[in-house]
């Protein structure tokens, strides 16, 4: 493995709809199809990100780009947004304006694993092995898709700080849950009324709302004036009100049966899924390889840690990707 490359590398973008809501996919490295299966140029292994909420794809474009380099350009590494998360261009809708109901409730959490499974399906040839990193609730999706899929080929499954249980009980849930569940509404309307400040103002916002980070990446600013959507926001806080009721007990049986395939990374300080919750998990499974963050890195990583962390994760991998 090499180190970060500060080359700019292949990253292809496409708004596309996928169980009909609109969906982001940022694609690294060369390919842009991985679903003809009669093509002898297909790679042997993609790495797909499943994103915490918000599940916006460009939060994790400098991740993605600096894991790709890890790679050494091997490999493509996609992120798809979660169903309805992203601010579509101009010219296409939300949701797709056909007669076909391909899926109730998308934007929940349980559409949402259906969703990227749907888009593994649909785009993704079935030969093709598959390393899926997992942020936040994403870890939560992985595990489901790994319970409902058995037959993808997933070699690995990173679990970066992971809510995978009782996250309602969690510091931070006890404090979200009430305004998630029962005042999310009440949002909408300054959300609506600063939706139609110039977009530089909105970055300008952005800013001062992350001051307090010492450095922070440019894609998360950019990224993050898409909350001022009304749309994204209704389905990002619809999604997070679902996790809060939904995510309550750890799925231990699947995560035993896929034991060896997965890796866990705690944070010390993480107030969505907090320490004693690793310390739990690592008591029940001490064979496996649960980590904790020793680097003092923040939950949301993508806002000022997304090389580090890459360049974590191609470390973990390299036994791996050396056997294939």
């Amino acid at each position: 493995m090499r180190s970060m490359s500060e080359e700019p590398v292949p990253l292809h973008e496409e708004f596309i709809y996928c169980c009909g809501a609109a969906t982001h996919v940022l694609k690294c490295g060369p390919w842009k199809d991985l679903s003809k299966d009669e093509s002898k140029n297909l790679p042997r292994l993609l790495f797909m990100i499943i994103p915490g909420n918000p599940g916006l794809a460009g939060y994790y474009r400098t991740f993605i780009q600096a894991l790709y380099c890890g790679l050494n350009q091997r490999y493509p590494v996609w992120v798809v947004s979660h169903a309805g998360h992203c601010k579509p261009p101009s010219g296409m809708e939300m949701i797709e304006d056909t007669d076909i109901k391909e899926l109730e409730d998308v934007f929940g959490l349980n559409g949402q694993v259906e969703h990227k499974l749907n888009f593994l399906k649909k785009n993704v040839s079935k030969d093709i092995k598959l390393v899926l990193i997992a942020h936040s609730i994403g870890c939560y999706i992985t595990l489901e898709m790994m319970k409902r899929a058995s037959e993808l080929q997933v070699l690995r499954s990173v679990l970066l700080f992971p809510t995978i249980e009782r996250m309602a009980q969690s510091p931070q849930g006890k404090l979200m849950t009430p305004l998630l569940c029962k005042l999310r509404y009440v949002l909408y309307m300054p959300v609506y009324l600063l939706s139609f400040l110039p977009e530089g103002v909105k970055a300008s916002l952005v800013r001062f709302a992350l001051r307090g980070m010492k450095t922070c990446d440019e894609s998360s600013i950019t990224t993050s004036v898409n909350l001022f959507s009304v749309d994204c926001i209704a389905n990002i806080l619809y999604m997070a009100s679902q996790e809060m009721m939904k995510v309550v007990e750890r799925d231990s049986t699947t995560i035993k049966q896929n034991l060896k395939k997965l890796i866990f990374y705690y944070g010390t300080g993480d107030s969505w899924c907090p320490q004693h919750y690793y310390d739990e998990i690592k008591m029940d499974f001490p064979d496996g390889d649960i980590r904790l963050c020793e680097k003092g890195l923040r939950h949301a990583f993508v806002l000022d840690a997304s090389k580090e962390m890459a360049a974590m994760i191609t470390d973990w991998l390299q036994d791996d990707l050396t056997k294939l």
